[in-house]
């Protein structure tokens, strides 16, 4: 099933982060996100840019309630024309399936 149409699954902290390899194997479905490490946490990072502030703010809302609704929360900055969102999962720090699967919702929601 592609990651957009998956839903997140609770993460109890048990389960074990992504590998260099799952991740580079997952990569390619999200081709706009960089991976980057911040803290020796990896992470998933994507700037979507827009048209002015207003548009800035409307797009991180829907981000925002997107995320609510998966219960998958990132990290959003919102600046004039641009927004940066970033996903790890904190309670493994590290990459979930569900990172993967909110940064291909978060594309589609982008169009």
């Amino acid at each position: 099933m592609p990651l957009a149409q998956q839903r997140c699954v609770a993460c109890s902290g048990d389960e074990p982060a992504l590998t260099q390899p799952e991740i580079e194997r997952m990569l390619p479905q999200v081709p706009e996100w960089q991976l980057v490490t911040v803290g020796n946490v990896p992470r998933l990072r994507r700037t979507f840019r827009v048209d002015d502030f207003v548009a800035a703010l409307a797009f991180a809302q829907k981000v925002g309630e997107l995320a609510e609704a998966e219960g998958h929360h990132p990290v959003l900055r919102t600046e004039w024309g641009k927004v940066r969102v970033e996903w790890w999962t904190h309670k493994i720090k590290g990459l979930h399936n569900n990172d993967f699967v909110m940064a291909a919702k978060i594309d589609a929601l982008a169009g």
